[in-house]
């Protein structure tokens, strides 16, 4: 696939993953109660739930841009604007302490189920790749290596950030306890998201 739609997807991406939500509160719970090796049982479990729903969104939407070119142009702008609705979310949120308390001791496969059934659980994570791929990735002329690299994009990513908040839920309780701080880093992550919307409708 072109480099430049690799590094615009793993951009749009990294934002998404790294915006504070149910997925990264559950690992900072996870962190807070077990430390870093108790939580990262579920970032692979999240991992597993994104490349299933990253899947179905692939092979479904190329079928679309194949056929339906109408409908295509219209499920992009349909995704610019939940990415918008998103941004707005982000922007209004107001976490509270309960919402990270940590959880009871569990083992690793109970927690990668965990994480696996919260991704899975959360039709969001569908609709937010039905609404980015459109706008991004070639679909119609998508090959099983494009679709490889858009899954490693993916693995690593998600690894990395879900690690990063495991890791710094663990050594940094405090921060993570605060409802301020989440609130400053929901708005962050709004601020970015509305950019990324803005990106879609001007492509």
């Amino acid at each position: 696939m072109d480099p430049m739609t690799l590094i615009a997807f793993a951009v749009a991406f990294a934002i998404a993953a790294a915006s504070p939500g149910p997925g990264m509160a559950a690992i900072v719970a996870r962190g807070l109660g077990a430390g870093f090796r108790g939580a990262f049982p579920m970032v692979l479990g999240l991992v597993a739930g994104d490349l299933v729903y990253l899947s179905f969104a692939v092979f479904g939407l190329a079928a679309v841009a194949q056929s339906f070119g109408t409908v295509f142009l219209v499920i992009k702008y349909i995704g610019a604007a939940y990415l918008v609705y998103l941004a707005v979310k982000l922007w209004t949120a107001n976490p509270t302490a309960s919402d990270v308390a940590a959880s009871k001791e569990q083992g690793p496969w109970r927690t990668f189920a965990a994480g696996l059934s919260l991704t899975l659980g959360n039709p969001k994570t569908m609709v937010f790749y039905l609404a980015l791929l459109p706008t991004l990735v070639p679909l119609d002329r998508l090959t099983a290596l494009g679709f490889a690299e858009l899954a490693g994009i993916v693995m690593v990513l998600l690894t990395l950030i879900g690690s990063a908040y495991a890791a710094a839920a663990s050594g940094a309780r405090d921060l993570f306890r605060s409802p301020r701080a989440l609130r400053r880093l929901n708005r962050s992550a709004g601020v970015m998201m509305a950019g990324a919307a803005a990106a879609v409708v001007a492509r």
